[in-house]
């Protein structure tokens, strides 16, 4: 992807979106928006029920909480499951690797239309969820050497398993845009934006924090002013 690609992606894609347990977003606020392994190292999960949370796959929400940590809540991974990773996996490559993958980062829609449909689907339609809305062009300048792009929703496999493996997640640079683009109309050109361990100072970046979804009307938890100072480089 070159600069001007990115520009208009960001153009395109001004919104990042992730859904979040609902009743998330104060711990979210604390210690910021973390991975699955970031999590249990701040929580101190460790042994057999870090394995159960980290490389197997999770049918239900779980809770962790450590000595004086308030409880997180970390979500189930209902769209996908071990027969069909076996099934779509790239040679050499096993379920509990995706599972690891995955739990390394935490994820962002760059389409609001990807949100709407994860909130509709049949295992969350009828639960509210707290909705991080983002600055995408913030947080991209701010954490660019942490962040991902792929072109499938990583998390599923159903209706049917796309092929996947490591090189799902490619930074920024090696992303082929200008492929997408010929083939996916605006919004679709990146299925997710990922950042590695998490982001930790989440709050900067954050439009507004909606609960929305479970039959209910959309309640607005956070709303900034929509000026945004420039973040600080990582690099």
């Amino acid at each position: 992807m070159t600069e001007a690609e990115l520009d208009e992606l960001q153009r395109d894609c001004p919104t990042l979106y992730h859904m979040a347990e609902r009743g998330s977003w104060p711990s979210i606020r604390r210690y910021g928006l973390l991975s699955t392994s970031a999590l249990l190292d701040l929580h101190g999960i460790r042994g057999a029920e870090r394995d159960r949370l980290e490389a197997c796959r999770r049918p239900v929400t779980a809770t962790v909480r450590g000595p004086g940590l308030e409880p997180a809540m970390i979500r189930d991974q209902k769209p996908m499951d071990d027969p069909s990773l076996r099934r779509c996996l790239d040679p050499g490559l096993e379920p509990s690797d995706w599972y690891r993958l995955l739990n390394g980062r935490v994820f962002f829609w760059p389409s609001p239309a990807r949100l709407h449909r994860l909130l509709h689907a049949r295992s969350y339609r009828d639960v509210a969820h707290d909705v991080l809305e983002l600055d995408t062009a913030a947080l991209v300048t701010a954490w660019r050497p942490a962040i991902t792009l792929s072109a499938i929703n990583s998390g599923a496999t159903r209706p049917f398993p796309v092929s996947r493996g490591r090189a799902t997640f490619l930074p920024i640079a090696d992303y082929p845009y200008a492929a997408w683009r010929a083939r996916r109309s605006r919004g679709e050109r990146v299925v997710e934006l990922a950042v590695a361990h998490g982001v930790p100072d989440v709050e900067r970046f954050v439009r507004r924090v909606v609960r929305m979804g479970g039959g209910r009307d959309d309640e607005i938890l956070f709303e900034r002013s929509p000026r945004i100072a420039p973040p600080a480089s990582l690099l």
